[in-house]
């Protein structure tokens, strides 16, 4: 048995062919890079909130933030006052506002990437910056 091939058949299969390849290749070439991995429920690239002990020992975070800013962000309901705070983020700080519960008096607190911070009942979280930089 003879088969006859069109060479019009031919030509728009090598074409298929090439395009899906072009597209294969350039998929490959886009692919995202691997990321960082999460620490006690909270994913990269965020900040989390953990308003309790229990939530951060139940790796539950009650707020994130991930945005970049310039000025602080006041704090909700669902991270203002938290106990804990953890950046994930690989290469950006995170200045946290707070009050002395006693006094009244406002301070700053520099979280450097991949760290987190404990909060007494002495200090309430207000306020949020994340910063560029990696070093505080």
């Amino acid at each position: 048995m003879r088969v006859r091939v069109n060479r019009r058949t031919t030509k728009r299969l090598a074409v298929v062919g090439a395009a899906a390849a072009a597209l294969a290749t350039t998929t490959l070439a886009t692919a995202p890079t691997a990321s960082a991995d999460s620490y006690r429920g909270c994913d990269w690239p965020r900040v989390c909130f953990y308003l309790t002990s229990s939530d951060w020992v139940d790796n539950a975070p009650t707020a994130a933030f991930q945005d970049v800013t310039t000025s602080y962000q006041d704090l909700g309901s669902r991270s203002r006052g938290a106990d804990y705070v953890t950046n994930t983020r690989n290469d950006d700080r995170v200045y946290l506002r707070y009050i002395h519960n006693g006094t009244g008096v406002t301070s700053y607190k520099c979280v450097p990437p991949n760290h987190y911070q404990y909060f007494s009942t002495t200090f309430t979280v207000t306020g949020i910056r994340i910063d560029t930089a990696s070093s505080c």
